[in-house]
Order: structure tokens, then C-alpha cells, then sequence
């Protein structure tokens, strides 16, 4: 009885102390430090170790020392100045914009154009189309690669492309190209296409990482023509087609304008984290006639603060009217619900809008039970059969990985603010 005391108190100073010690020095999240310390504490060999495995973000430190000499930061951008000024951001707007430059790196660009694309069945003839007239090369990015008639199509693309000079590269996300067998990884390294993987599961160091994904939904060609949204490569975006049982409906984006630059510097990011390989960025693509100001907005888990719920927090804040809001996956951080609750209690018309079916029947539980609590402040929520119709609004911000991201975990993703 002796030595088991003694091993405990052995596992308490080797393994559960220094564990809830970096929880306590590290943890940005008061409620996520004190959880890992009780579990610690409580567990002084399982938790440690499942600390050490889950609770501590070691991507943040590898990207940093990445971005500590990136070309991109010294890249100069079109930041609009003279033409904000003609036409003068008016207020509410001006404070998100201030936000936005305080937080964000990339800045505002304007001549864009943006043109929404809904669901598969107008996303990917596009974008297979922009693969086929590209000259120089393709960058692409998803999270989820699907192997079935869509995912084949986008690979006899690619390969095309590769055949004729172009220079082809995509990233694939460890597991989220789980999804699908045979993977959309063996089938490009049968056809010599250059692929990266971000993040792989791993047996050996055990290596999981499933809260640490790359969201991302990126195609740029010729850094002239870039794709961004919600659809992975797959049959499950083909919503038009009844027989499909797991069709989903979504919205990408066609951008053209110097929005497709900063979308290719997101990429190249990337590449360069999962390969550790430097790639030079293009020029700057030229300004469109279409007078759209925007800019990308880049979170995961390699930066301090998240970006995108401050901005969402800014916006709610911000708000005059209405607040229009449409996601598939509805569990917004405390912090949002305060300000949605704000907002509505000063008179804002605040509005949510939900599908009425949920592939995750876990988080649209989760979600069913937040609702109360935002109907008793005057919150109106509306379930909606897909296709959902997207709000049309003075200013919008579209999250890229809302099909597939339905937590605040850390995982990577890009946003285009308008």
C-alpha cells in the first residue's frame, strides 16, 4: 500500500504537475486551462498524457517560425487607399474595417469581382474550366477530396494540365482525404501529380490532431481566377440530383481581381507549412471593373486570436437593423451569443436562418439546445429545407469552412470579407 502511495505521488511530481503547470502558463482560455488542469490532477497518468497528445498546439510554434521570414510579409498589396476615400466607407462599416486592420495582415483590396456559385452542379463545371484553360499552373486545396465521377473529374483535370506544362500542386488534408477510398492521394501519385498532405494521422510518433484541420476550399489558376467557399470536391455537392442521399447544398465563389492574389499567398502558406518548400507568389492580379473591396481573412491554429470571431463579434456589435445570419452548423462562442443578445435587446432585428436537416445529429442537438436561451431574447431562428438563399446585406463575410467545421476548434480555414 506503501509503494502505491509512493507512485502516486511519483506521477503527481513527474507527470501531472508539470502538466497542469503548462495549462496554467499557456491557455489562452480560462475554462480550457482549468479543465486540463483538473483533468491532470485527477489523472495523473491518463490525463497528462491525453494533455500532451490533444491540449497542447504545437502547430502554432512550427508556423510562426515559418512566417518569421515569409515573403509575404513584406509584400507590398493594393490597399485602396484613394479610392476608400472617394467613396468613404460610411458607419457602421468604417468600425469593421478599423477592426479588421488592426488584426488582420492582408489588407483591403479593391476592383474586384465575385460571382457566388450554387452548389455543384454550377461550381465545378467552372472550375474545371479554369483548370483546362490554365497555362501556367494550378494550386488547389480541399478538405475533402472525394473519389467518386466528381473527384475523378477533377483529377483527369489536373493530370491534363500536368501533361501540357502546367505546374500542378494540391493539398489534401490528412483526414479529411480519409472520406474516400481509395484516397484522392494514391490516385494523384499514380499520375504523377505533386500533392501534400496536411497533417497525416500518424501510428508512429502517435500522431491524431483531429481538432487541428485545414478547412480551406481553394483553387486558383494562373493567379488570375480563383475559387473559394464552402464545397469539398465531391458527388455530395451535386444537389440537383434526387437520387443523390447525401446531397448537400453550398455555395463557392468565383473571384477575379487582385482578391486572388491574397487567396494564392493562403495557398503558398500552406505548401510551404506542409512541405517546408519556399514558392515565390505571382504579381498582383489586375483590377477588375467591378468595384467590390474585400479581403482575405485567414484563422486557424498558428494564430493568437480568433480573427474571425472577433470580426463576427465586431459586425453583431456594429449592427443598426438587422443581423442576417445563415450556417449550416450553428454553436457560436459565448462571446457572440453576448453580442447577438445585445444587439437584439437595443432593437436590432436579429436573424438566424438554419437548415432543417443536419448531417451531424449530434451538433444539430447541441445546437436545438443553445436556441431557447436566444428565442427568449427576441432572436428569431428559422429552419429552411436546402437550398438555403443567401442574405443580401450591406456587408457580408463568408466563412469558407462552414460544411464541414461545425465547432470553434482550431482548425484552419480562410474567409473573403466584402
Amino acid at each position: 500500500m506503501e509503494l502505491i502511495n509512493w507512485l502516486l505521488v511519483l506521477l503527481y511530481l513527474v507527470l501531472a504537475l508539470p502538466g497542469a503547470g503548462h495549462a496554467l502558463l499557456f491557455k489562452r482560455d480560462p475554462r480550457s486551462a482549468l479543465g486540463w488542469i483538473t483533468v491532470c490532477l485527477m489523472f495523473p497518468l491518463a490525463g497528462p498524457i491525453f494533455y500532451f497528445m490533444l491540449g497542447i498546439n504545437r502547430i502554432q510554434t512550427r508556423a510562426r517560425k515559418l512566417e518569421s521570414d515569409s515573403p509575404f510579409r513584406i509584400r507590398g498589396g493594393n490597399h485602396c487607399g484613394d479610392y476608400i476615400s472617394a467613396f468613404q466607407i460610411p458607419p457602421p462599416l468604417d468600425e469593421i474595417s478599423r477592426m479588421a486592420d488592426a488584426i488582420v495582415t492582408r489588407t483591403l483590396v479593391c476592383g474586384n469581382r465575385i460571382e457566388p456559385l450554387c452548389n455543384g452542379e454550377a461550381a465545378y463545371p467552372a472550375m474545371l474550366a479554369a483548370i483546362e484553360q490554365a497555362e501556367n499552373y494550378v494550386f488547389l486545396s480541399s478538405y475533402i477530396f472525394e473519389t467518386n465521377a466528381t473527384g475523378l473529374a477533377f483529377i483527369a483535370a489536373l493530370n491534363r494540365a500536368k501533361n501540357r506544362g502546367v505546374d500542378v500542386k494540391v493539398i489534401l488534408d490528412g483526414f479529411g482525404e480519409l472520406y474516400s477510398v481509395p484516397r484522392a492521394g494514391t490516385l494523384l501519385r499514380k499520375n504523377g501529380i505533386r500533392f501534400a498532405r496536411f497533417l497525416p494521422p500518424k501510428l508512429f510518433p502517435p500522431t491524431l490532431r483531429i481538432n487541428l484541420r485545414n478547412h480551406r476550399k481553394i483553387l486558383v489558376t494562373d493567379g488570375r481566377v480563383g475559387f473559394a467557399g464552402g464545397m469539398n470536391i465531391g458527388d455530395r455537392h451535386l444537389a440537383e440530383k434526387r437520387d443523390n442521399p447525401k446531397r448537400v447544398a453550398d455555395l463557392h465563389f468565383r473571384l477575379t481581381g487582385p482578391i486572388v492574389s491574397q487567396i494564392e499567398q493562403v495557398f503558398l502558406e500552406d505548401w510551404r507549412f506542409t512541405t517546408r518548400e519556399h514558392l515565390t507568389p505571382g504579381p498582383v492580379c489586375p483590377v477588375e471593373r467591378d468595384n467590390t473591396i474585400c479581403r482575405a481573412i485567414v484563422d486557424g491554429p498558428n494564430v493568437r486570436i480568433d480573427r474571425l470571431d472577433m470580426l463576427l463579434i465586431c459586425a453583431v456589435s456594429s449592427a443598426r437593423r438587422e443581423v442576417l445570419i445563415m450556417t449550416p452548423y450553428f454553436l457560436p462562442s459565448p462571446e457572440l451569443v453576448a453580442a447577438m443578445h445585445a444587439a437584439a435587446l437595443r432593437g436590432v432585428a436579429v436573424r438566424v436562418l438554419l437548415p432543417e436537416k443536419n448531417n451531424l445529429p449530434v451538433v444539430h442537438r447541441a445546437t436545438m439546445n443553445l436556441l431557447p436561451d436566444l428565442l427568449e431574447r427576441g432572436i428569431e431562428v428559422r429552419f429552411q429545407p436546402p437550398p438555403l438563399s443567401t442574405p443580401s446585406s450591406l456587408w457580408w463575410i463568408v466563412i469558407m469552412p462552414t460544411s464541414d467545421r461545425p465547432t470553434s476548434t482550431p482548425g484552419a480555414s480562410a474567409s473573403i470579407s466584402k
